[in-house]
Order: C-alpha cells, then sequence, then structure tokens
C-alpha cells in the first residue's frame, strides 16, 4: 500500500476504530439481557447474530469483488439501485471495512458471548452439575462457532462467485430504506390536512 493512500485513509480508520468502541461496548452490554430469556429464545438471538455477520461480512467482500461496469450499464437503463451500487464499489475499501470489521467482528464477538450465556440457561434448565456443566458449554460454544465459520465461509464463496447480484440487492435495500426515511416525518410534526 502506498503512503500517500495510507496517509489519506487515515482518517477513516481512526473514525472507524472510534465508532467500533462505543459500539462494541453497547452491543455486547446487550448480551446481558440473554441472562433474562428462556434459553431457546437467546438461542434464536445467537443465530441471529450469526447471520448478521455473515451477511455483513458477504457484503465487505462482495463490494470488494464487484466491478464497476456492469452496474453503469445498469444505470443507463435507469435499473433501481446501479447509481447507488456504483458509489458502494467505489468505496469498497470503506464498505468493506464496515461491514466485514466492524459489523462482521462485532457479531463475532456478540455470538461468543451470547453463546455463553445460552450455555448457562440450558444448564439452569436441565440442573447440570460438576463436569456436565462444563460440557455443555463447550458443546454450546463449539457448536456457534462452527455455526459463524460456516456460514461466514458460505457468504464469502458467494460473494466472490457473484459480487454484482449481492451489491445490487444490497443498494437497493439502502436505496428503499433512504427513500422511506425521507418520507417518514419528524417526530412532532405531522403532515397537515387536505
Amino acid at each position: 500500500m502506498k503512503k500517500t493512500t495510507l496517509r489519506g485513509s487515515l482518517p477513516f480508520i481512526v473514525s472507524v476504530a472510534a465508532l467500533t468502541l462505543p459500539l462494541g461496548g453497547v452491543f455486547d452490554t446487550a448480551t446481558i439481557f440473554l441472562d433474562e430469556v428462556a434459553w431457546y429464545v437467546g438461542a434464536a438471538m445467537v443465530v441471529l447474530i450469526v447471520l448478521v455477520g455473515a451477511l455483513f461480512d458477504m457484503l465487505g467482500v462482495a463490494a470488494a469483488a464487484a466491478r464497476e461496469t456492469p452496474f453503469h450499464a445498469m444505470a443507463s437503463k435507469k435499473v433501481f439501485g446501479a447509481r447507488r451500487a456504483i458509489v458502494i464499489v467505489r468505496n469498497a475499501e470503506k464498505v468493506s471495512s464496515i461491514c466485514s470489521d466492524v459489523v462482521g467482528d462485532i457479531a463475532g464477538v456478540l455470538s461468543g458471548a451470547g453463546a455463553l450465556a445460552v450455555s448457562v440457561q440450558i444448564n439452569n434448565a436441565v440442573h447440570a452439575e460438576g463436569w456436565h456443566r462444563e460440557l455443555m458449554t463447550i458443546c454450546v460454544t463449539a457448536f456457534v462457532t462452527s455455526l459463524t465459520v460456516g456460514a461466514k465461509a458460505i457468504g464469502k464463496t458467494l460473494a466472490i462467485q457473484s459480487p454484482t447480484p449481492i451489491v445490487l440487492y444490497a443498494s437497493k435495500l439502502a436505496e428503499s430504506l433512504m427513500a422511506l426515511l425521507r418520507r417518514t416525518p419528524p417526530r412532532g410534526k405531522r403532515r397537515a390536512r387536505v
């Protein structure tokens, strides 16, 4: 990597690192609530966290693997989301860093913490003691780890093989969300009746 490129990226790197600290703390604190729910609810939440991490990891890899050319052709035909896809591909380094490193890695840490909380809940539900308790914890955390690695491997394989449809779908979703947010009136202000 060239020195000028690294120097130019330094503000982004610092801001992402600074953003990750409070986000990681907030999300990790959220796993405390898994101690208050039934083990099967916690297990469903952990699977959801794993899937979110894998999806964002897939998007980060797809953004880095995609090329601009097909999106320019789509934009000339006025395909919805194509212009946003061009922006994503042009900023692939930043998109990949945010999706894979920030969201993906935080989801990985959260799934591990959630797996530990779920194993405690299962142990309490079955009244496990001694080495049974330790075995249950090892089995649950190992299962979640393998699920995380497997889901990310599938996502990365799909992202490398088909980056264009993944980036286009993500850009369509982003455009739809932005349009929805633009239409939603701010709180406290209501639209005038006609």
